[in-house]
Formats: structure tokens, C-alpha cells, sequence
């Protein structure tokens, strides 16, 4: 887990560069990407490609993050969008939810959606910021109970073949505690079901957010 004081620079770690499957908070990245492709074409996302970014992310559709993947370029485009980014502990893969990341990078990725310093124009950060705040109900858990529930974020759930179908659950976002901003990651896994998995998420979320107010 990371979690980083935007107004304080405070931060708390715990095996930050971990690597871990995305699931679904990969999501955020692809569509990060798909809005740094449009501005380097000097346009706006069309209407069919907003329709997609609102689907992965607030009802975390796999078709639509698949459609996305493919117009990015796939691994490649992922992968050259995320150096501009400045994450350097993701490895996309080919099939995108098994994409590997850490909690160190995850913050990274939301550093760029929260500071002027990045590639991202304002428009493009507030944008993913207000689809990430408008995820539906019963994805709305995670590391917001570390702070304000309609924080922006963006969850990730999947049973993994590759560790005996355990739960990796994983969440991140930005969450307010008291008049302060954090950016919080956390992934986990070996989880039994999926509901221990996000019990344990918030529990770590409310430790980290703790950690740095």
C-alpha cells in the first residue's frame, strides 16, 4: 500500500513496489492513455470514445476497456503512454486486467491526474477525476472509507488463475480527511473470497490515510 499528503508531502508505505496483478484499477491507466492520444491529435475525446471511458470506469465494463486497449495501440501503446506518465513498475500485458503494477506506481498514476506537472492537460485530469467520482453504488467501497464516499475511484476485483483462483482485490483514489487530500493505493491478494478482500482494502485504507494526517 502507499499513501501520499498532497498538502503535506507526508507519505506511508508498506512493500510499495510489490508487483500485483491490476484487475480492473488498470482501467484508470488505459483510459489516461486514451485521453493522451486525443491530445496529441489537438482534439477531444469523440462521443463514441467518451462512452467507453464513462463505461470502464464507473461501471468497470471489460468490453469497453477492451475497445480502448485496442484504439491505444494495446501493450505498446499502453506501455509508451505510461513512461510519459512516469510509472515505472507496470508491466501491461497482452490480455489487459493482467497487467502488473505496484502501489508506488499507482500513486504516481494519480499524481498525474492531481498535479500541474503533468501530461495530462486540466481538462483531461478533470475529466477522469469526475468519471472516477461517479462510479456506480456497488463499486463505490475501497479506499474511500478512508474519507469522503464520493471520492474519485477505482476498484479492482478478479479471482487469479495464476495464484489458485485467490481474490486479488485492489483499490485506489483520492480521499479527503478533514480539509486534507490523499492519494491512496492499495493491492492486495490471496484473498478467500472477495469480501475479505474488501474489508481488508478499507481497513488498510483508513490505517494509511491515519499514517500521513
Amino acid at each position: 500500500m502507499y499513501a501520499l499528503n498532497l498538502d503535506t508531502g507526508l507519505a506511508a508505505s508498506y512493500n510499495p513496489a510489490t508487483a500485483f496483478v491490476t484487475a480492473s484499477i488498470v482501467k484508470v491507466d488505459l483510459v489516461a492513455a486514451l485521453l493522451l492520444r486525443a491530445q496529441d491529435a489537438a482534439r477531444e475525446l469523440t462521443a463514441t470514445e467518451r462512452s467507453l471511458a464513462t463505461a470502464a470506469i464507473t461501471a468497470s465494463s471489460n468490453d469497453a476497456a477492451t475497445s480502448i486497449f485496442q484504439a491505444i495501440g494495446g501493450a505498446g501503446g499502453l506501455a509508451s503512454a505510461n513512461a510519459r506518465l512516469g510509472l515505472v513498475e507496470t508491466t501491461p500485458r497482452s490480455s489487459w486486467g493482467l497487467t502488473t503494477t505496484s502501489a508506488a506506481d499507482q500513486v504516481r498514476l494519480l499524481t498525474a491526474l492531481t498535479s500541474d506537472n503533468s501530461p495530462l492537460t486540466a481538462s483531461s485530469r478533470a475529466y477522469l477525476l469526475g468519471l472516477m467520482s461517479e462510479v456506480c453504488d456497488d463499486q463505490d467501497w475501497g479506499v474511500t472509507a478512508a474519507g469522503d464516499d464520493d471520492a474519485p475511484v477505482k476498484n479492482g476485483w478478479l479471482p487469479y488463475s495464476g495464484d489458485g483462483y485467490a481474490w486479488e482485490v485492489n483499490s485506489i483514489g483520492i480521499v479527503t480527511v478533514g480539509s486534507q487530500r490523499v492519494l491512496i493505493a492499495v493491492l492486495t491478494r490471496h484473498g478467500a473470497t472477495e469480501e475479505s478482500g474488501i474489508a481488508l482494502v478499507e481497513q488498510l485504507s483508513r490505517l494509511a490515510a491515519a499514517a500521513v494526517t
